[in-house]
């Protein structure tokens, strides 16, 4: 028996890629980097030859369940694990591993983001098997760690214990999103990565974790043991969730152990949290202009266009900027100013829901 898993996390709704991400289409089931995939079925891809297709869950909310099942048709539905309510990632991953846990106790199971990008495809299988090696037996947390290119404020900050040769090193503090001048510190350091949010562990360390630092979330979903892969597990699960609390697999779990690792990994990896960063991993023009779409460019530098294909898009004299249309929104915004794409989503949202 294969004892590897892969749960998928593809709940969320990825506000900062307004208006490209929706509410009823987020941009994990989108085709953004136009390779003819979308990021979901990208993600599931790159774990072929690592675990079976029958040992793949995607949790998810209920609102995308058949998003799922159209975009990942090897799976069945009862592979698609259904949130009635966003409850950050925690209560997502004890669902995912309390009920991988009651069909096989000793399962060894990746926790993946179903949005990211991961440009050397090879290398990653290479690393998240290193990370398998080091679970299957022992009773740790592993974490990937990511070799930082530069000091951003963005991402969360693991500092490891440089010692050996060994690539998987103890960790010794998690530090959300730090300001800039403490981001160079740690870059500086040469002793801290960035938190990729992909999770290596076996189903019994989590366990333990989740009874040792969210008792109540373990409470909560050990009370499943009768419901899981039965007819009633989504009556339970609706009853699960309106218990929980929101919290992250970060604050409520990784922060506290003292039982966690870190693999140094490097396999060209972007969170795709925001259009600078679709820009930054796309390939550009002579212009440096990132291009998706029927498009006429003058005078038009360091720009990234995304707009539909049957649409005509004449454009002169921009630099820096960010023109992305899609479903009846466009949004013309600058590049550094884009951390304002969460107030024109409010603003839209006063505006009516189809906007958002």
């Amino acid at each position: 028996m294969n004892h590897t898993y892969v749960i998928i996390m593809a709940g969320g709704v990825g506000t900062r890629f307004w208006p490209f991400s929706r509410t009823s289409y987020p941009k994990q089931f989108h085709d953004v980097l136009g390779t003819g995939r979308t990021l979901l079925q990208q993600t599931a891809d790159r774990f072929t030859g690592i675990c079976p297709p029958e040992n793949i869950f995607i949790v998810t909310s209920s609102l995308y369940r058949d998003l799922c099942l159209q975009q990942l048709p090897q799976l069945t539905s009862e592979q698609v694990l259904c949130e009635p309510i966003a409850r950050n990632t925690a209560p997502c991953i004890a669902y995912a591993c309390y009920k991988i846990a009651q069909r096989d106790p000793e399962a060894n199971i990746v926790v993946a983001p179903a949005d990211h990008i991961i440009l050397k495809e090879e290398e990653f299988q290479r690393t998240i098997q290193t990370a398998l090696d080091a679970t299957k037996d022992q009773d740790i947390l592993v974490t990937l760690g990511i070799q930082p290119s530069r000091p951003d404020t963005g991402y969360g900050y693991i500092q490891y214990v440089p010692e050996g040769d060994n690539v998987v090193k103890k960790v010794k503090t998690f530090t959300e999103k730090p300001n800039l001048e403490l981001a160079k510190q740690f870059v500086d350091s040469g002793e801290f990565v960035w938190n990729a949010g992909i999770f290596v562990w076996n189903v019994q360390a989590i366990l333990k974790a989740f009874k040792a630092y969210l008792p109540e979330t373990a409470e909560i979903f050990e009370e499943g043991a009768t419901d899981y892969y039965q007819e009633s597990e989504a009556r339970f699960i609706d009853k699960a969730y309106s218990l929980c609390g929101s919290i992250s697999i970060d604050n409520g779990v990784m922060e506290k152990a003292d039982n966690v690792y870190v693999v140094l990994s490097d396999f060209g990896w972007s969170d795709l949290g925001t259009w600078k960063s679709l820009y930054e991993v796309s390939d550009k023009n002579d212009d440096q202009n990132v291009i998706d779409g029927h498009v006429l460019l003058y005078d038009t530098k360091n720009c990234i266009i995304k707009t539909p294909k049957e649409r005509l898009v004449a454009i002169n004299g921009l630099d820096g900027f960010i023109v992305a249309e899609y479903d009846n929104v466009l949004m013309i915004c600058r590049k550094e100013d884009e951390q304002k794409v969460k107030v024109f989503v409010a603003d839209a949202k006063a505006r009516g829901g189809e906007f958002v």
